[in-house]
C-alpha cells in the first residue's frame, strides 16, 4: 500500500460530496427527491453573456494558452465593476486577479501567506473551505464564535485579548453565508483597524452582495484597507454563473504579486470564451439586479413558508441567497434534516456542516422555481 500524505488525515471528503451521492442514489430509485440543500443558481446568465462566449470561438487565440492573470480588458471590467458598485477604485494591471472561482482563491491565498503552524481565525459558523484549506496547508484553525445575539458578528474586543501572535490570516464574510448576516456600520472599519493592530492579513469573501441585498460593501472602501486587506468575489451567484467558475481576488499589488506566483504555478489561464462572458456580465445594468432579485423575493416568501410549516424561526432582515432558520428547541440539525429527507423527500442543509455554532439550525437554499417550493410546502401541511 502506498500511504496517503499526512495532510489527508486532518481533512474529510466536503459533506456535499457524500451527501449528494446519497440523495442521488434516492432519485435513482425513483424518489421524487426536491434539492433545496445547494446554493447553485437555478436561472441562466444574462443572454449577452452567453452570446459573447458562443461568438468568441471563432477568435484565432480562443482556443490557445491564456495568460495566468486574465485578459487584461476582463482586470479592467473587474476594477470598474468594483469603482461602479463598491466606490473603490482598482488597477487592473496590478490589483485585480481574475480566479477560476474565488473558492480557489483560498487556497491560493492560504499557500502564499501560511507557514505550517501558522495560525488563522476563522468563523463559527462559516464556509467549511477555510477549516479545510487551513488544515491542508499545515496550519491551525483558531475559530471565532458569531451567534444570533449579537447578529452574527465578530467579537474584535474579546479577540483582542487573545494571544494573536502566531495568526496571520483572518478570514471574514459579509454578507454572511450562511446567516445572511449584514456587516453592522463600522464592522469593516473596526477590522482593518484590527489587522493593522495584531498584523493580521483580512480577507473578506464576499461573493453574495448582491442578492436580496440593496447596499453592496467592500472591506476596501475603507480607507487604508489595502494594507491589510484582501477580497474575494465571484460572478456565480451575482450572474447565475456558477458553472463558469469565474472569480477574482482584489488588493494591492504586492498582495496580488503573492498570489500570483502560487496560482501561476497551479493553472494555465482562465478559457478565452469564459473571460469574454465575465467582461460583458460586468457590465450588466442595474436593471439586471433589480430582475434577479425579484425573482428571489418571490421565492423568499416561499422559503419563509416552509420554515414556518418545520417551526423554524429566522431573520427577516437577512440577505444572500439562503433562508437561515432555527429549529424548536432540543432538536438536533443532523437528525432533523435527514428525517425530512426520508419523509417528505427534501433535501435540506444542516447548520452544524457550517460548524458547531450551526447546531439547532438549518439552511433553506432559494435555487428552486417558485413551483418546486410550492411542492415542498404541500408535502409539509
Amino acid at each position: 500500500m502506498i500511504e496517503v500524505a499526512n495532510r489527508l488525515h486532518t481533512v474529510e471528503e466536503y459533506y456535499f460530496s457524500k451527501k449528494l451521492r446519497e440523495v442521488n442514489m434516492l432519485i435513482a430509485n425513483g424518489k421524487p427527491i426536491i434539492n433545496l440543500g445547494i446554493g447553485s443558481p437555478d436561472m441562466q446568465p444574462p443572454q449577452k453573456v452567453i452570446d459573447a462566449l458562443v461568438s468568441s470561438l471563432q477568435n484565432p487565440n480562443a482556443h490557445k494558452y491564456q495568460s495566468y492573470q486574465g485578459l487584461p480588458e476582463l482586470r479592467d471590467a473587474m476594477a470598474s465593476f468594483y469603482k461602479e458598485h463598491f466606490k473603490v477604485s482598482l488597477s487592473g494591471q496590478n490589483e485585480v486577479l481574475p480566479l477560476m472561482g474565488s473558492k480557489e482563491g483560498i487556497m491560493h491565498i492560504s499557500m502564499a501567506y501560511l507557514n505550517e503552524g501558522d495560525e488563522v481565525l476563522i468563523p463559527n459558523p462559516g464556509y467549511p473551505t477555510y477549516e479545510s484549506v487551513t488544515k491542508l496547508i499545515g496550519a491551525k484553525p483558531v475559530f471565532y464564535e458569531l451567534d444570533a445575539a449579537n447578529h452574527w458578528l465578530p467579537d474584535l474586543k474579546a479577540l483582542s485579548q487573545q494571544d494573536l501572535s502566531k495568526v496571520k490570516i483572518m478570514w471574514v464574510n459579509y454578507p454572511h453565508m450562511p446567516t445572511g448576516a449584514q456587516p453592522s456600520k463600522f464592522l469593516f472599519e473596526e477590522l482593518v483597524a484590527f489587522g493593522k493592530k495584531h498584523n493580521i492579513l483580512i480577507v473578506n469573501d464576499n461573493p453574495y452582495s448582491f442578492v436580496l441585498n440593496d447596499s453592496p460593501k467592500s472591506i476596501l472602501s475603507v480607507p487604508g484597507a489595502k494594507e491589510v486587506c484582501l477580497e474575494l468575489n465571484s460572478l456565480s451567484k451575482t450572474f447565475n454563473m456558477a458553472g463558469w467558475r469565474v472569480g477574482m481576488v482584489v488588493g494591492n499589488s504586492e498582495h496580488i504579486s503573492n498570489i500570483l506566483k502560487v496560482k501561476s504555478n497551479m493553472d494555465s489561464g482562465m478559457f478565452y470564451g469564459i473571460q469574454k462572458g465575465a467582461i460583458e456580465a460586468l457590465k450588466c445594468s442595474n436593471m439586471w439586479f433589480s430582475a434577479l432579485n425579484s425573482v428571489y423575493k418571490q421565492r423568499r416568501n416561499l422559503v419563509w413558508q416552509l420554515a414556518n410549516a418545520l417551526n423554524c424561526t429566522y431573520d427577516r432582515e437577512a440577505t444572500g441567497l439562503f433562508v437561515w432558520a432555527k429549529l424548536p428547541a432540543h432538536l438536533k440539525s443532523e437528525e432533523f434534516i435527514d428525517k425530512v429527507l426520508k419523509n417528505n423527500h427534501i433535501f435540506l442543509t444542516p447548520g452544524t456542516i457550517f460548524g458547531s455554532k450551526g447546531e439547532g439550525y438549518i439552511r433553506f437554499s432559494l435555487c428552486a422555481s417558485t413551483e418546486v417550493l410550492e411542492e415542498a410546502i404541500t408535502r409539509l401541511i
